[in-house]
Order: structure tokens, then C-alpha cells, then sequence
């Protein structure tokens, strides 16, 4: 059983300035587009950003949080992630329509939550 309400104790273990929380893969896009997730923190809050091989810049939700986000706060970050429209590039918006691939060190039940998803659409 999924636990959504897990959230690390923290993404920082002191080996960089950043942390990388997740990565993604579409396999039914025309390019098998992937991105990655990462936390910074700035001024006492944890700001999140996405990236991918077209540079292309996302609106999140949440944008930054004060403590880690729970699994289900991640998963909804994931699943409402929008491109910025004035910076679309590489069909981006119709790779964000499908359901991910998704590894995560941080949060290891992300993985299996997206492969249940993938599941029961049909997609395995």
C-alpha cells in the first residue's frame, strides 16, 4: 500500500546545492522525452524546479514549500506541471498529456505509484 502521506526528513545531504528528486520518463512521446525535478534551498524555503532538453520553463504547483512535500504533494506537482506558453518547444504539452515513468532515491514509492497508473490505463 502506497504511503502518500511519506515526506523525507530532508533532500539535502551536503554533497551539492541541489537535489535531485525525481526523474521522468514518456516513452509514447515521438522522442521519449525525460525531465528531472530538483529542490534548491534559498532563504529558508525549498524551491522546485523542472528540467528538460528543450530548456523549456514550467509552472509549478507548488513552486516552493517551507518543509519536503509529501508524496502526494510530489505527485501532484508532477501531474498538473504546464509549460510556460511563450516557451513551448518540442511538443511539450502533449509529452505532459501521458502518464510518466518515474524514478526517485528520495521518494521510493513514486515509482510503483506511476506504474499502477500506467497499469490501469492500459499503458503496460
Amino acid at each position: 500500500m502506497i504511503d502518500f502521506e511519506f515526506a523525507p526528513k530532508s533532500y539535502f545531504d551536503g554533497t551539492g546545492p541541489s537535489a535531485l528528486l525525481a526523474k521522468l520518463s514518456y516513452p509514447e512521446s515521438q522522442w521519449g522525452e525525460e525531465m528531472s525535478i530538483y529542490a534548491a534551498p534559498l532563504d529558508g524555503k525549498i524551491y522546485y524546479e523542472v528540467v528538460d532538453f528543450y530548456g523549456n520553463e514550467f509552472d509549478l504547483s507548488p513552486e516552493k514549500s517551507k518543509k519536503p512535500l509529501t508524496l502526494q504533494e510530489l505527485i501532484f506537482l508532477i501531474e498538473t506541471l504546464e509549460v510556460v506558453d511563450n516557451s513551448v518547444k518540442g511538443d511539450m504539452n502533449l509529452t505532459l498529456a501521458g502518464i510518466p515513468e518515474a524514478k526517485s532515491n528520495v521518494y521510493p514509492q513514486l515509482e510503483e505509484y506511476f506504474t499502477q497508473k500506467r497499469k490501469n490505463f492500459g499503458m503496460l
